[in-house]
């Protein structure tokens, strides 16, 4: 009895370093990204005025969004989480970048949106007309990501 009373006296003293290890790394917060937003550099490349739809599809990629219309812009949404442990997730970004269209399918605004205390914040925009289009389709957009439920297409 006394060898095994050893055995296990030294197993514990070998496995909690281990233990504690573990138990710290628990704690660590995990990042994740979802979706994607075109860069800076990306966007520098677009002509407003000039580049079409094809040609942002080229430099830049199609979106996961586009505008409710068939001639509506194109929307990239990103965002990102941390995950600490037990505890929700929590968004600690989120990014639109919306492309307008005129009727020609040529480019007319390069807008990015980013959210910060709850509100619509414009990060940057180039933009040919003074008529900003969208804005309120942006809102909702940035809104409500996270927040559908099944009981919202059942009338």
């Amino acid at each position: 009895m006394v060898g095994i009373e050893r055995i296990v006296r030294q197993i514990v003293r070998n496995l909690w370093p281990l233990l504690v290890i573990g138990g710290l790394a628990a704690c660590q917060p995990i990042y994740r990204s979802h979706g994607y937003v075109p860069s800076d550099s990306d966007l520098a490349m677009l002509v407003v005025g000039q580049d079409t739809r094809d040609t942002v599809g080229d430099f830049v990629g199609r979106p996961s969004s586009a505008g409710v219309l068939e001639d509506g812009g194109w929307y990239y949404v990103g965002s990102r989480w941390r995950e600490v442990g037990w505890k929700k997730p929590e968004e600690i970004s989120r990014e639109v970048v919306a492309i307008s269209f005129n009727e020609g399918g040529v480019v007319e605004n390069i807008e990015r949106f980013g959210l910060q205390d709850g509100r619509v914040v414009t990060l940057s925009r180039r933009v040919t007309d003074s008529n900003i289009k969208g804005v309120t389709f942006l809102g909702q957009l940035l809104g409500s990501i996270g927040n559908v439920n099944a009981g919202q297409f059942i009338d």
